[in-house]
Parts: structure tokens; C-alpha cells; sequence
């Protein structure tokens, strides 16, 4: 979706419901015609009344009118404000849709560039913001306009004179208003920016109050709680103490239409120009088009609302899509290679530079280095999380931006180290990675990977509820279940990221077991820490200052690469003493 006014995008939004927006105005058109009806009603009864002609018949006759039409007038106002909610709601179930099938065609680079908080922020408050502005703005804008402009015609039917004088006080309203438009949208921008990093902040926090005790980071992580909420409080009073007094003045001047009605109408009425039954309804309607003229102001402000919640939701739907396209490759090998491949997050800096590795069919790679050397981007960018930045990527000789995104997603089983769970039972949870498998199966390769265990401990087996973000379960315990979600996919390509990096050591070794003999005849590319558990691999690659720094087998490597003697000697002497430390506890 190209960049694009407010109002397009809406519209846009509004494709499937564009004829009970239409209707919706008619019907509020209709209502204001029906709305002036019964002033006629009045000016009638009056008028026979003053003249002292009043009939029983003329009585019933003018009142039934108003009273009939004011019925009308109320049941299309209903039916008007039925269908522009529904309305509403149909143009926000489709923006959201749209922003989560947006999120699924992006690459995860530009998907991280927003934190949860604000996509939380997006997706559920300025979406909800519009609903209100939507669902009345549609009908009741149209209907303020149009009963504005009818009174004001019914008006100069009856006097010319009168109906300029209740539009006396608009010029001095409409310059404060011009004055209030001055750094509105500064201000206003300021408070929105200040609600983002405020609604981001306290989902942080919120999600890390584990941490911050953990740590004893009550004091810090608060404080950056609570100046974000005071920063929210001081950009909003300052955008309310700046319009307070204008605003003040427009709103009471607006609708002051008896300074110019009154006496104008007085002089009008000495003079013999208007009867006293033209003088009566002219103050009666400068009275009755009070509501719509504040009404018509009010919008402006929610207009504005609008405005700038579809700017941050373009913000989103115009990102670029991870270009792939729609038919499949015929791959016969899933043999991998890097052929010059440079990458970076930003365009400036660099996070890998000139990798070339080959990783034949059915191998056994492990990807090791210091930390930030670029070990989890190599694994991310085979599944496309990012795409290259210079040089390719192929899978079985295909650029794997040349392989659909189903494709690839088919060929690739991944574990990283973040264990997403769904708000679902474990059953579920697993059986994501083929939702074709029976219960047995996903019994099965639960027991395979050291799962099966602590699921039956739990009161509901595997029928339990993880929680949202597997909250009811432990680090160790959603990583397995991972493990197994993946083991149950049973791609051909495994790419395993830290995957036993919250396993305890009691378990490790049955889950490295279950890795091994399911990952048989499959190709297998892992990043660890743990040493000891990819010493038998077939290749090595060791990373270091974003560039590949030495491959071979564990033992070529002992002999000829320092950095990984090094590295490995690090991790027997910190793995003897955990030995120790167990056994003394």
C-alpha cells in the first residue's frame, strides 16, 4: 500500500461496506429534513395563535405534523447511527486484518524495528480510536451540516436580515479557531509520541517484572515507568493549557447566535418588518441551530484523532514486503551455500562480511564465535528473517529468495532462542509444527524429547494451558516443547539456534540424544555455546569480528585455531566446575 492521505485509507477500508455508509447518510439526510418539519409546525401554531384564528382542527393538523415528523426523524437517526457502527466495526476488523497479514509478508528486520508495546499500541488503541469518530462523524457531520444549512434557508425565507444576524458571531469564532490551528498539530504530535513511548514502556515493564526483581530493579525500571507516564501527563496538559483559552472563547462565541438574533430582530419587529410570530421562530431556530454549529466543532478534533491513528498504521502497511513469489522450485538436494554474503541491518553497519560456506545435504554444521559475532543472523538469514544485503543464499542451487515463502517455511524446521508458546494446551502447541498429526504422535515425540514426564505431572496433562507466552511453564520446559514442535515438522533442513541453552543438565543429554537420532539424514545447522555438544560435527565454523574465521572438524580445529582451543577450553573448565558445584549441593 503506497503512502497515502487519511481519508483514502480509510475509504480503502471501507470497500465492503461502502453501501451502508451511503445508506447511513441518506437516512441522517432524511432525518434532517424531518428534523426542521416540526419548527414549520411551531412557526404555524403560533402564528394562528397570535392572530387569534386557532382551530381545534389546526392544532391537531400542525402538531400531528411535528410530532409525525420528529418520529421519522428519530427512526432514521436510528437506523443512520445502526449502520455507520456496523460500519465502523466492519472498517476496523478489516484494518486490523490487514495489519496482521501485513505482519506475516515483512521481513523480521523491519518487523523488530516496532517493540510489542507499540504494535500493541497500534493495532489495538489507534485502531479503537477511530471507531468512535467513524461510526458519528459519517451521520452526524452530514446531519449537523445539512440542519445548519436548513435552518439557515428556512431563516431567510422568513428574514434575509435575521438569518445573517444569527451568523453574526461565526467570523470571530472562526479566527480563533484559525489562531488554535497554529501549533495544534506540534503539540498534538508531541502528546501522541509521548502516549506511544509511554503505552511501550508499560508493557516493558510489565513484562519484565520478573526481571526487574529478580535483579532488584524496582527502583530504576520504575522510574523510567513513571517519568514515562509524567512525560504522557505534561505533553497533554501542555497541548490543553495552549488551546484552554482560544478554545474557551470559540466555544462560547459559537454558539451565542441571540447577540445578533435579539436585537437585530427587535429593531425588525419595531419597525413593523417582522411579525411576532417570524420574530418567535427566527430566536427559536437561531436556538435550534446551537447543537449542530458546537457538533460540526467538536469533529475537528476527531477528525485530527483519525488522522493521526491512520498515520501510524501506514506507517506499518506501508513497509515493503519481503518479495517471494508464488511457485514452487523443484529442489532436489538441500545442500546449502553462502556465496559472498554481506549483511546488515541498517545499510551502514555491517554484521557479516564476505561469508562463503558450503554445507552439503544431510551434513552436520555448527556455528560458533564470540558473542555478536553474527552466529544467529547466519541461521536467520537462510530462512529469510532478513534478506542478503550483497551476495546469495541457495538451497539445493536455488537463491532462496527465488523459493516461495510456504516453500521455504516447508523445507525449514527452526528452534530459536526465543520459545514462543501460544495461549493454548501443550497438545496444541506441539502439534503446530504438522497440524495433520494424531495425538499419538505427538505423544510420541514428546516422550523422544524428554517432554512427556513433567506434561503428565501437570493437573490436565497434555490438555494443559500454557498460559500466554508459555507463562505457566519454565524455561527448560518450554524449550523442550519447542524442540518437539520442530521434531514433529520433520523438515528436511533443522537449524537449531541455543536450542538446549535452558535445558538442565540432567536433561540435556537426552534431548542432545533425541536431536541426534532425529536430525538423522537431515541437514542440520546449529549455534551453540554448549561446545560439547556440537564436537562431533562435520564442519565447524568459527565467527569472529563479523567475517568467518576458521572452519574444520573439532579436532582440526584444537590444532590449528587458538580462538576455538580457546573457546573450548572456556567451556570444560566451566562445565567441570558445574560438575563440582552439583555434586557439592
Amino acid at each position: 500500500m503506497s503512502n497515502k492521505n487519511w481519508i483514502n485509507t480509510i475509504l480503502d477500508f471501507a470497500s465492503d461496506c461502502k453501501g451502508k455508509l451511503i445508506l447511513s447518510v441518506v437516512m441522517a439526510s432524511i432525518g434532517v429534513f424531518f428534523s426542521i418539519i416540526p419548527y414549520w409546525s411551531v412557526y404555524k401554531l403560533m402564528a394562528v395563535f397570535i392572530e387569534q384564528k386557532a382551530t381545534g382542527e389546526d392544532v391537531l393538523y400542525y402538531g400531528a405534523i411535528g410530532i409525525i415528523a420528529y418520529f421519522i426523524r428519530y427512526i432514521c437517526h436510528g437506523v443512520s447511527t445502526i449502520l455507520s457502527h456496523i460500519s465502523a466495526y466492519t472498517i476496523l476488523r478489516n484494518i486490523r486484518e490487514n495489519l496482521g497479514e501485513k505482519l506475516l509478508s515483512i521481513s523480521m528486520g523491519n518487523a523488530s524495528k516496532k517493540t510489542i508495546g507499540e504494535y500493541k499500541s497500534i493495532i489495538v488503541d489507534k485502531v479503537e480510536t477511530i471507531e468512535m469518530p467513524l461510526a458519528h462523524i459519517i451521520p452526524e457531520c452530514v446531519a449537523a451540516l445539512l440542519l445548519s444549512l436548513g435552518i439557515a434557508i428556512f431563516m431567510v425565507f422568513i428574514s434575509w436580515e435575521m438569518a445573517l444576524a444569527m451568523f453574526i458571531t461565526v467570523p470571530f469564532a472562526l479566527m480563533a479557531y484559525k489562531k488554535l490551528m497554529g501549533n495544534f498539530n506540534q503539540l498534538y504530535e508531541a502528546q501522541m509520541k509521548s502516549n506511544k513511548y509511554m503505552n511501550s514502556t508499560i508493557v516493558e515493564y510489565i513484562s519484565g517484572i520478573e526481571v526487574i526483581k529478580t535483579f532488584n530493579q524496582d527502583s530504576n525500571s520504575y522510574k523510567k515507568y513513571k517519568d514515562a507516564v509524567n512525560l504522557y501527563k505534561d505533553h497533554t496538559l501542555n497541548w490543553f493549557k495552549s488551546t484552554w483559552s482560544i478554545m474557551n472563547f470559540a466555544s462560547s462565541i459559537l454558539p451565542s447566535t441571540f447577540l445578533g438574533t435579539l436585537p437585530v430582530g427587535m429593531i425588525l419587529y419595531l419597525n413593523g418588518t417582522l411579525t411576532p410570530a417570524e420574530f418567535c421562530i427566527c430566536l427559536m431556530l437561531s436556538l435550534g441551530i446551537v447543537i449542530p454549529l458546537t457538533q460540526f466543532t467538536n469533529y475537528v478534533n476527531l477528525l485530527k484523532s483519525i488522522e493521526y491513528a491512520v498515520k501510524d498504521i501506514n506507517e506499518i502497511l506501508c513497509i515493503p514486503n519481503l518479495i517471494s513469489i508464488d511457485n514452487n522450485e523443484h529442489i532436489c538436494t538441500t545442500n546449502i551455500k553462502f556465496n559472498n554474503v554481506f549483511f546488515s541491518y541498517d545499510n551502514e553497519n555491517s554484521v557479516l562480511e564476505n561469508i562463503n560456506i558450503e554445507i552439503p545435504q544431510n551434513s552436520f554444521t555448527a556455528i560458533v564465535g564470540p558473542s555478536g559475532s553474527g552466529k544467529s543472523t547466519i541461521i536467520k538469514l537462510i530462512s529469510r528473517y532478513w534478506d542478503v544485503c550483497g551476495g546469495e543464499i541457495t538451497i539445493g542451487g536455488k537463491n532462496v529468495k527465488d523459493i516461495s515463502l510456504n516453500q521455504l517455511n516447508d523445507l525449514i524446521g527452526y528452534v530459536s532462542q526465543n520459545n514462543f508458546l501460544f495461549n493454548e494446551s501443550i497438545m496444541e502447541n506441539i502439534r503446530m509444527g504438522n497440524p495433520d498429526a494424531s495425538d499419538e504422535e505427538v505423544i510420541e515425540v514428546s516422550k523422544i524429547c524428554a517432554c512427556h514426564d513433567f506434561i503428565m505431572e501437570l493437573e490436565e496433562g497434555y490438555n494443559s494451558n500454557v498460559g500466554s507466552l508459555g507463562s505457566k511453564l519454565s524455561g527448560g520446559q518450554r524449550q523442550r516443547i519447542s524442540i518437539a514442535r520442530m521434531m514433529l515438522k520433520n523438515a528436511p533442513i533443522i537449524l537449531l539456534d541455543e536450542a538446549t541453552a535452558f535445558i538442565d543438565p540432567d536433561n540435556e543429554e537426552k534431548i542432545q540424544g533425541a536431536i541426534n537420532v532425529l536430525t538423522k539424514n537431515k541437514t542440520l545447522i546449529v549455534v551453540a555455546h554448549r561446545l560439547s555438544t556440537i564436537k562431533n560435527a562435520d564442519k565447524i565454523v568459527v565467527l569472529k569480528n563479523k567475517t568467518i574465521f576458521d572452519t574444520g572438524t573439532h579436532d582440526e580445529l584444537l590444532e590449528k585455531c587458538d580462538l576455538y582451543k580457546n573457546m573450548w577450553l572456556s567451556h570444560i573448565g566451566a562445565k567441570s566446575k558445574s560438575i563440582v558445584s552439583n555434586i557439592g549441593g
